[in-house]
């Protein structure tokens, strides 16, 4: 059976003085970007200097995680504040012609409960949770969407169509979607600059093929000419010099994140607008992307759908000029299910009982004596063989294969010493392994459409 936290909303009424209080919230979640893959994280390839704006006049964090290491269980652990031995989706199942496995009807998510708060929301990019018309549309959550419903749709950046709301957008093969969905995202926000709103930007960029319109892709293709002749295959693409193209598509969103941040200035907004930055999962290994090459997941070891560091440590920046301390550095242990109860706190909702998420706002507003920790942090992937991970403090639990070998061993390791998660110590410590199971036994839920046994 599934456990679900919650299921029906509950609504509240706030007046115009709490109303004012509430920030706009801005939640930009890059598709594959790794652990490396920005500049105030280590990346030497090419610099992301608005990013790093974010990280200079906000916070970055240091021990956060992704949802899952692959995007639709990611998208819904964020959404639902559950972790994947919860949550209702945990892994890519598709819905033919187009969309992914959706989730109930009555699930609540993120942008549910901050509508009920007051806000206007709206969704631009990839949604992967639910096909058109299904029981949850992305339009069946926000007021406003604009983008990909599907994730497999969205593996071509020049596509035939995009979604606005219930509408199908028809489009003529040539247009660099990514773009479209920027402008649709900075169009609500300055519809929407009475506040409050949140936006959530589920941009691909850099999710597989390595596409991006010529202009960017320029400089790159003259700094990386020993891979001119490489090509990029992935979902019918082909990319001459992907590896210029990857370069190009995050120096693109990195110019568009500074084009977000001059309009909340211009909107006279900066101040009252949290805008926060990470990814879904690790890097990835298609259409000629070369992760080692440009360190995309830093002193981490794995890649997307591994359960190691590699795979589900992510970047996350956070930005708010009249409350975050500027410069500030948190090695907080948190993850994308901890967004949900974060943004209840900040638009002064009431937070669902029985969610995995914890709230991070102490450690945003620089309390952190009153910051509530996680006893542990627990993943489970059910494709590639399957696999269970799990944190407690310093130690990391990791078991592969689980297809084959249900009682498959953990590896145990000291992330504290051993980043890079090379030496496997259980044989040291039992101890420390027969708490980690007892964590990955409780944690797990059974699921009968993404079965982990």
């Amino acid at each position: 059976m599934f456990r679900f936290a919650f299921a029906f909303l509950v609504v509240t009424t706030f007046t115009a003085s709490a109303r004012a209080e509430q920030p706009n919230i801005v939640y930009i979640l890059l598709d594959d970007a790794g652990y490396g893959d920005l500049s105030c994280y280590g990346q030497s390839k090419f610099s992301t200097p608005n990013i790093d704006r974010l990280a200079k006049e906000g916070m970055r964090f240091t021990d956060h995680y992704s949802g899952s290491t692959v995007c639709a269980p990611t998208r819904c652990s964020l959404m639902t504040g559950l972790h994947t031995g919860h949550c209702f989706v945990r892994g890519n199942r598709e819905v033919k012609p187009e969309g992914q496995s959706p989730m109930p009807a009555d699930i609540v998510t993120i942008p549910r409960l901050l509508h009920q708060a007051g806000y206007t929301t709206g969704m631009f990019g990839k949604w992967g949770l639910g096909a058109p018309g299904s029981s949850s549309d992305p339009a069946k959550h926000f007021d406003a969407f604009f983008g990909y419903n599907c994730q497999r749709q969205a593996h071509n950046y020049y596509p035939d169509h995009l979604w606005k709301n219930n509408e199908r957008v028809e489009l003529d093969g040539k247009t660099y979607a990514h773009d479209l969905i920027v402008e649709n995202a900075l169009k609500f926000v300055r519809k929407n600059k009475s506040g409050p709103f949140f936006c959530y930007m589920s941009v691909t960029v850099p999710h597989a093929a390595m596409q991006v319109p010529e202009e960017s892709m320029t400089k790159f293709r003259k700094k990386f000419p020993q891979f001119e002749d490489q090509i990029g295959k992935y979902a019918g693409t082909e990319v001459r010099n992907p590896v210029a193209g990857f370069a190009g598509m995050m120096t693109r969103l990195d110019r568009q994140v500074g084009e977000l941040l001059a309009l909340l200035r211009e909107l006279d907004i900066d101040d009252n607008t949290l805008v926060m930055l990470t990814s879904d999962n690790g890097p990835h290994l298609e259409g000629g992307h070369l992760p080692d090459f440009f360190d995309s997941n830093g002193p981490l070891r794995g890649y997307k759908r591994d359960l190691y560091e590699g795979g589900i440590r992510t970047p996350l920046l956070a930005r708010w000029p009249s409350r975050l301390k500027a410069g500030g550095t948190s090695d907080l242990i948190s993850a994308h299910w901890d967004m949900l109860p974060t943004f209840c706190e900040l638009a002064g909702a009431k937070t669902p009982e029985g969610l995995d998420g914890i709230s991070i706002v102490p450690t945003l507003l620089g309390k952190g004596d009153e910051q509530a920790e996680h006893e542990s942090l627990y993943w489970e992937f059910s494709s590639r063989g399957r696999s269970q991970a799990a944190r407690l403090g310093k130690w990391k639990g990791v078991r592969v294969n689980l297809k084959n070998n249900p009682d498959a061993p953990i590896e145990l390791y000291d992330l504290s010493v051993d980043l890079a998660e090379e030496r496997d110590i259980a044989s040291k410590h039992p101890e420390i392994v027969s708490k980690l199971k007892a964590v990955m036994q409780r944690e797990h839920k059974d699921s009968e459409e993404f079965p982990l046994f």
